[in-house]
């Protein structure tokens, strides 16, 4: 259930490359979030809002396009590899988007991906969502448990890095 708000310069892109890079935009979050992008459930939660801007760099107007996504799912659904991985194929798309209209176009992609604490999901009618219920109406019956155990392994790595992180600021 990713969301994304895709920052593409006005006229940076020809149209169809733009909707190819938005549909593939959408096909690696799903991806990385570890479901098919065929699944037509996930996918009519996948949203992507364009935002054209105008972009300064030094205060002077940008000579080059420049563009930035801002990826928000639910808590669980990343780890540094699935970030580290989407945010490589995310620009790859971009550069492929791109077919070599300007210069150096990975270096003025930037990615960010941010989870959303469980329970702070809000939509579908005014509800809040929990990821037992998104993974339910994603992938069935099976979802809930799913998603208690995907939320268990990230409170357990958060109480690691805790450890770890007191641990470290003991020994200091």
């Amino acid at each position: 259930m990713p969301m994304c708000d895709a920052f593409i310069p006005e006229g940076a892109l020809p149209e169809t490359a733009e909707r190819q890079l938005l549909a593939r935009i959408t096909d690696l979050l799903l991806e990385h979030e570890g479901v098919r992008p065929t699944n037509q459930r996930a996918r009519a939660f996948a949203w992507v809002f364009v935002h054209r801007h105008e972009m300064y760099v030094g205060g002077e107007p940008a000579d080059l396009p420049h563009y930035r996504f801002v990826c928000n799912v639910p808590e669980g659904q990343y780890d540094d590899d699935r970030r580290a991985a989407v945010t490589a194929a995310m620009t790859q798309a971009v550069v492929e988007a791109e077919a070599g209209r300007y210069p150096d176009p990975a270096s003025r992609v930037w990615v960010f991906t941010h989870e959303v604490k469980d329970g702070s999901w809000g939509g579908d009618g005014g509800r809040v969502l929990r990821l037992p219920d998104i993974y339910k109406h994603v992938i069935g019956d099976k979802g809930p448990a799913l998603a208690r155990q995907v939320l268990a392994a990230r409170r357990q790595q958060e109480a690691e890095a805790l450890v770890t992180a007191v641990g470290q600021r003991e020994s200091a």
